[in-house]
């Protein structure tokens, strides 16, 4: 499939998934995470925070879990820059303060800058993805950019809602393959 088509359908399965179904795929997701990785291991985690309107999977549930059990782990999240096609990477604490940007994301404010090379994991949110490891997101290409700024060995973890179509036909150079995919009922790896 074509990643417009794709991410058409994606969207539209969202916006029929009823809160309580988001809400036990979104703790499903977090499972498989905690079960398929070593979370202890890591310094720093780069987590998308959850756009509402979008039925992104829920991350709060994750961070705070995150922040009473592994202290040590430390979260950076993303920032869209003022031009509208970069992202910037910032420390999110329990305490630090949020404001809601034009895309409905909350942000980090007056929060210390965290450099993309300092990640070792970074959660994707996406649309879609197929069995080689390659993703569907909204068509901006943040992360695509973002992921080329990260050391080849921090772990690039998409987080998906259903599983992987066979194939995405009209990839091409610029797009970065995950090394794995969490989805509510198992977690995908690719070489």
């Amino acid at each position: 499939m074509l990643k417009a088509d794709l991410r058409r359908e994606a969207l539209a399965r969202r916006r029929e998934l009823p809160p309580q179904e988001l809400a036990r795929r979104s703790e499903a997701l977090w499972q498989q995470l905690h079960q398929a990785f070593p979370l202890q291991a890591w310094q720093w985690l780069h987590v998308f925070l959850p756009i509402p309107r979008q039925q992104e999977p829920d991350t709060w549930p994750l961070l705070r879990q995150l922040w009473a059990e592994l202290p040590t782990v430390r979260i950076a999240v993303p920032v869209v820059q003022p031009d509208g096609q970069t992202l910037r990477h910032y420390h999110l604490t329990p305490e630090t303060q949020l404001r809601t940007n034009r895309w409905g994301i909350s942000e980090p404010v007056g929060a210390e800058e965290v450099q993309p090379t300092q990640l070792d994991a970074i959660l994707i949110a996406l649309l879609a993805f197929d069995e080689t490891g390659h993703r569907v997101g909204y068509g901006k290409g943040f992360y695509d950019r973002f992921l080329l700024e990260c050391r080849p060995d921090a772990l690039r973890i998409g987080v998906g809602l259903e599983p992987p179509v066979p194939r995405i036909l009209d990839v091409w150079e610029g797009d970065t393959r995950l090394h794995a995919c969490l989805t509510p009922e198992r977690v995908w790896r690719f070489t």
